[in-house]
């Protein structure tokens, strides 16, 4: 019998805190404020389904190296609750959910959807071709805030290109300093991280460097857009967010990464669509 917790499991879920709060953001801006609800209905269906296809496909892809770390022994896939075969019936079946509900929005959006489809379908693979593998799933992610805003206005603009700059050295960053902790594993299996080829020390100064200009990225959003007080109070929250999140773990201590400390940083993407929606009306 197939195990939909299990499912859930295998794809986190609870993750989208990272990009549908986004996602949102984007349709919100491209709305001026005011989007449908059908509009976000089907852009929450369409980045969920997308993105639960996409971590099933990188879990599928990363099984053999899973099955070594002990690190993901809780993985369904791992476990053994999922077998290969149900992961890809679970992947066609979100995939073709997405596509449908990607129909619902701007016509335009089926025409591009290869294009942001591109980078989930690389990216679980790249950890064998280079160190910045990292920022190609910041790329992935970024997909989340371009899809909200063309599936609402059907166009591209400079502030949609800055947004997506800012979420892809968001989680680019955060995602070089969590995987730092597998450096060792990372080396003894072949694989690439910026703190493979730079060290875990190197990997933070990138990171660091990356989520200096992310906060300035979103900044620079909120004046392209002119977006009122409120917005950069949500800038503000982002910002102190990171701050603290470099502050408790280096490359010598990672005792503090735990699940908590990766859920926390929900808090960058929530606080700064939170903000960018009360900001129309406050």
């Amino acid at each position: 019998m197939i195990s939909i917790k299990a499912h859930i499991n295998n794809v986190a879920l609870h993750h989208t805190i990272f990009d549908l709060p986004f996602a949102f953001m984007g349709a919100v801006l491209a709305a001026g404020g005011h989007p449908r609800l059908i509009d976000l209905f089907w852009i929450a269906m369409a980045i969920t389904t997308g993105r639960a296809a996409a971590m099933a496909i990188d879990n599928l892809a990363d099984l053999k190296y899973d099955k070594q770390q002990p690190r993901m022994a809780y993985r369904a896939m791992v476990a053994g609750r999922i077998s290969k075969r149900e992961a890809l019936v679970f992947i066609v079946i979100c995939l073709v959910l997405m596509v449908l509900s990607v129909l619902q929005l701007q016509p335009i959006c089926i025409y591009l959807l290869p294009v942001a489809a591109i980078p989930f379908i690389i990216y679980p693979f790249m950890k064998r071709v280079t160190g910045w593998v990292h920022m190609f799933l910041g790329l992935a992610i970024a997909m989340a805030p371009a899809g909200g805003w063309v599936g609402v206005s059907g166009t591209v603009t400079a502030p949609l290109i800055v947004l997506c700059l800012a979420v892809a050295l968001w989680i680019g960053a955060f995602d070089a300093m969590y995987g730092a902790q597998d450096e060792e594993f990372d080396r003894s299996q072949g694989l690439h991280s910026l703190a493979v080829s730079y060290g875990a020390a190197g990997a933070f100064r990138i990171a660091v460097a990356a989520h200096i200009i992310c906060i300035a990225c979103f900044a620079a959003v909120g004046f392209m857009m002119h977006l009122s007080a409120l917005y950069f109070v949500g800038v503000f929250i982002a910002a102190a967010t990171l701050c603290y999140q470099h502050r408790i773990v280096s490359p010598t201590d990672f005792s503090r990464v735990t699940q908590r400390y990766f859920m926390r940083n929900g808090i960058v993407s929530v606080a700064i669509f939170a903000c960018t929606w009360m900001s129309f009306y406050i």
